[in-house]
């Protein structure tokens, strides 16, 4: 990685600010998603003529979000592959997580690499003081210094606000809704005198598809935040603009397998390492890059050139 000394970076001129009520957004598309989690235990408990398995259908949802909370650092870096590395192996790096963990007065947090080419950060861990940073070495190869600062403190926003939290408990609600509409599917709901057989069928299939939604539409709405909280970190929105058209290139040209272990850790780095489009990119966990690059300008007051 080249070691070139951080370029001095003007204060963000905020001239059109959106905040899109995006953690009023957030708890609403919890709220949907928990009421489907629910929905799917009273449908279950009609034919059961018990409500116990709407209290299973939490007791679960919490089991499977706390381990997720509790291992989200472990979890993403060792799909990725990812290794530690000293300040002495990686100066620069470093020298820019040090800088913004001192702008934003949070503890520094462990540095790792992935060895894989292609162009792709994230950030996770339950809190500031157990936060890990993860760049793969494509990124390294393919950023300038300030393109790289750009995009560490959009990662570094992610931790901040919490998001790991926010996206461990909607993986896992999401998780826990596809695997009780598979058995619903499989095994009904009981007593199906006490049972409307539509409705158990129609919940069973649509459930798992409207909890993919929602889990999707809170992980776009976190990336705006990061975005947008990154950049004021920084107090540069077009070195995240110009980073995120790199990134978006070179993960066309270097995409990751469609490996489980990545597939699942995927929603937490900058840009979707996969290749695709169509259907695949509507649903994609990330925002289309197009959006976040405009939004990014309009913060800087002007255009990148």
């Amino acid at each position: 990685m080249r070691t070139e000394p951080l370029p001095k970076t003007r204060k963000a001129t905020i001239t059109t600010v959106h905040k899109h009520n995006n953690g009023l957004k957030t708890a609403a598309l919890f709220g949907v998603l928990w009421a489907v989690l629910l929905g799917l235990g009273a449908i279950i408990a009609a034919g059961t003529r018990s409500t116990t398995p709407i209290w299973i259908m939490a007791l679960i949802g919490v089991g499977t979000t706390a381990y997720g909370y509790w291992n989200s650092d472990k979890i993403a870096i060792r799909s990725m592959a990812a290794y530690p590395v000293t300040e002495a192996q990686a100066p620069q790096l470093y020298q820019i997580v040090r800088e913004l963990s001192v702008r934003a007065n949070k503890p520094m947090p462990r540095i790792y690499l992935s060895p894989t080419m292609t162009p792709n950060a994230f950030a996770t861990g339950r809190n500031p003081k157990n936060a890990a940073v993860c760049c793969t070495e494509g990124i390294l190869h393919l950023l300038d210094a300030r393109e790289l600062r750009g995009v560490l403190g959009h990662e570094l926003m992610h931790v901040y606000n919490r998001d790991i939290l926010t996206s461990s408990v909607a993986a896992a609600v999401a998780g826990v809704i596809t695997s009780v509409g598979q058995m619903l599917l499989i095994f009904g709901s009981g007593d199906r005198r006490n049972a409307n057989p539509l409705a158990t069928i129609a919940m069973a299939l649509l459930a798992p598809f409207a909890a993919s939604l929602i889990q999707m539409a809170i992980s776009r709405t976190r990336e705006f935040d990061a975005d947008e909280d990154g950049a004021e970190l920084t107090g540069d929105p077009l070195a995240l603009a110009s980073a995120l058209r790199k990134i978006e290139s070179g993960v066309s040209q270097l995409p990751l397998p469609q490996d489980q272990r990545l597939v699942n850790a995927s929603h937490l780095m900058i840009a979707n390492p996969f290749r695709g489009g169509g259907m695949r990119r509507m649903f994609s966990t990330h925002p289309p890059m197009k959006e976040r690059i405009s939004r990014l300008e309009r913060m800087a007051g002007r255009p990148l050139s």
